[in-house]
């Protein structure tokens, strides 16, 4: 098999579990730090002669990340292209396996079944929190409705604050988000990279830094995630 990834995340579940099969990848693509494959643009922006051009078996990608047109075009190519969907971490497990699968696993990797039973625990104890958790400033914009992070978060005792908004990603000002009812700011370090010192400064209220691969990633990072996601939130909440 010969496999192209416009997806960050599949590109390290691919290479994590089928060492030697990844044809391509995109710039964004960071894990394995040592991934050593043809680089093929951005999720974005992906150049679609050059993936064709490396006679791939099979281009992964994802209906959110990645933009229609690219995807047809690749189509049009004559490239198979296998588009995964996630909302929820169950989506996550299901769409991983099928990916893996298609590139070649003969079974479910074990990281795979450690990330499912690291979710599997109840809920901290305690009172739940609530969040808005930003994703980009200038202008600034949250988590919505029917997010992958916001599921994480639910999973972690943390409710975000606009999951009934109308939009996944809505535009929100920053007096709204200061008036927004509270308990904590989610601050990632992608797609924005907020730091401590561009993004806590703009709330009253506590903000938790915490890191967008472990928050949105859907891969072996999430075998981690429950563990350095909890022990972030809980920092940022002052261990409430």
């Amino acid at each position: 098999m010969r496999v192209v990834s416009l997806v960050p995340s599949l590109t390290e579940a691919v290479a994590v579990t089928l060492p030697g099969v990844l044809a391509g990848a995109t710039d964004w693509c960071t894990h394995p730090a040592d991934l050593g494959v043809p680089r093929i643009g951005g999720t974005k922006n992906p150049d679609v002669p050059a993936i064709v051009a490396l006679r791939p078996d099979l281009v992964v990608a994802n209906e959110e990340e990645n933009r229609a047109p690219d995807l047809a075009a690749l189509r049009a190519a004559g490239v198979e292209v296998l588009v995964t969907e996630v909302r929820r971490l169950p989506d996550a497990v299901r769409e991983l396996d099928r990916v893996l699968r298609a590139c070649g696993a003969a079974s479910r990797p074990r990281w795979l079944d450690e990330a499912e039973a690291a979710w599997s625990a109840p809920p901290p104890g305690g009172p739940r929190s609530t969040a808005i958790v930003p994703i980009w400033r200038r202008p600034w914009m949250v988590l919505g409705r029917d997010t992958f992070a916001g599921d994480l978060l639910s999973r972690l005792g943390v409710d975000n604050a606009y999951a009934t908004h109308p939009d996944r990603y809505p535009r929100v000002t920053l007096d709204e988000l200061r008036a927004t009812e509270k308990d904590l700011v989610v601050l990632p370090d992608e797609p924005y990279p907020f730091t401590a010192e561009d993004g806590p400064e703009a709330f009253t209220t506590p903000s938790a830094l915490v890191s967008g691969r472990h928050l949105t990633w859907y891969g072996p990072s999430l075998v981690t995630a429950p563990h350095i996601l909890g022990a972030a939130l809980r920092g940022g909440a002052g261990e409430r």
